[in-house]
């Protein structure tokens, strides 16, 4: 499989440097799905249009099992700096996360599938709006699903490029992945007045501090030290004048997890702590916004992908996750099947371009090798389950 791939490379770059150059946002992509489809339909998959808003949902084969691979294709409120031919055409706004390279290896991917014959189904997710969230406070992926993208499907897999890591190098092992995350508003509500008469107000900002205290004290004394969890403040706002004790203070923050009891913990705690205002003569209010799930790697999709890797690419190329609680929505499709994300190096090496960042760009050569991966470990899958005779247990399959 990686043989095939190298020799559509040329096609790889021109598919990611289409899409890097019109770059579109979440729930945005009218171009990019329009492109994606059109390619899909060419190579004889069949193709349903606005799923979840802008997402492409293509199929090919018949019958269980069934296995979906997922790709993201929005890019980021960014204004590009690289020096490139292949530059954002669109102001303010650039493929800072490698988007642009999911979409063209998935595209990849499915051309090599199409040239195979296999038992089963192999699904394709074109996922709109990873980045943000819609009105109703959902990103891509959920719209997805409550369209009907996940129906049917036994197990889903992604890769998402690591500019850190070395071309060649994958990423990946069973357990958490990436973090859950809430967003949270919370007001402390006083009484304002002169600022030369503290003694006639309430003062939200006195009793913030409290609060504040009470909220970076979470993940280090209520929390189990075994369960990695976050809670950060990312914005305060009280006040409009130097001699004017302001009536309120408004917070706006973060948290991350990787258990749901650990969520419903953080949630209690952070109640907690904005109830101190009431003890000190205020009052409180607070909402949670709730977001996408952590993403688990099932192991049985790990093992997956970990063959197919150690043929295509060699054993010691096989490197452990570099944990941490960033999001991806991803997890929201692994909750529906077993499913696993690996990291694909894309480093440059001695110009390391770090996502979310006006620099950012990744070493063709990967392309490649993402394509087959996900092509590699699809057809396998739906080889393996042939002779399964239908079971559905993962783990024995593989």
């Amino acid at each position: 499989m990686l043989d095939k791939a190298r020799k559509m490379q040329q096609q790889l770059i021109e598919w990611r440097r289409d899409f890097h150059m019109h770059p579109e946002l979440g729930f945005q992509e009218m171009r990019t799905s329009a492109i994606v489809a059109e390619v899909l339909e060419n190579l004889g998959y069949r193709v349903q249009r606005n799923v979840g808003s802008t997402g492409v949902v293509a199929d090919l084969g018949s019958g269980e099992p069934l296995i979906a691979i997922r790709a993201d294709m929005d890019a980021l409120p960014i204004q590009e700096s690289n020096d490139v031919p292949y530059i954002s055409q669109n102001p303010g706004v650039m493929h800072a996360c490698g988007h642009d390279a999911h979409t063209a290896m998935a595209l990849g991917a499915a051309t090599l599938l199409a040239e195979e014959k296999f038992p089963g189904t192999v699904r394709f997710l074109f996922q709109p709006a990873e980045e943000v969230n819609g009105p109703d406070g959902f990103s891509g992926a959920p719209h997805m699903i409550r369209d009907g993208a996940m129906a049917g499907v036994d197990m889903v897999i992604a890769l998402h490029v690591d500019p850190a890591t070395p071309v060649g190098d994958i990423l990946n092992e069973s357990g958490p992945a990436s973090g859950g995350v809430d967003s949270w508003f919370g007001r402390v509500i006083g009484k304002g007045g002169h600022g030369a008469q503290p003694q006639k107000t309430i003062d939200p900002i006195y009793i913030s501090a409290h609060v504040i205290f009470a909220l970076n004290g979470i993940v280090s004394r209520r929390l189990d030290p075994f369960n990695p969890a976050v809670v950060s403040i990312g914005a305060i706002h009280a006040g409009q004048a130097e001699n004017v004790i302001p009536a309120q203070v408004d917070f706006a923050g973060t948290l991350r997890y990787t258990e749901h009891k650990v969520q419903e913990q953080i949630h209690t705690e952070i109640e907690r702590a904005f109830a101190l205002a009431r003890a000190l003569g205020g009052d409180y209010e607070l909402r949670f916004e709730i977001g996408n799930p952590p993403m688990q790697n099932h192991p049985a999709a790990v093992e997956l992908i970990q063959r197919a890797a150690a043929d295509l690419l060699g054993g010691e190329h096989i490197l452990p996750l570099q944990k941490g609680l960033g999001a991806e929505d991803f997890g929201c499709f692994s909750e529906v099947a077993s499913g696993a994300m690996f990291a694909l190096g894309t480093r440059i090496e001695g110009d390391e371009r770090y996502g979310h960042n006006p620099r950012f760009d990744i070493d063709e050569r990967a392309l490649q090798m993402g394509a087959a991966l996900l092509a590699e470990s699809s057809l396998r899958f739906l080889q393996k389950k042939l002779n399964t005779k239908g079971t559905k247990n993962h783990e024995e399959n593989l």
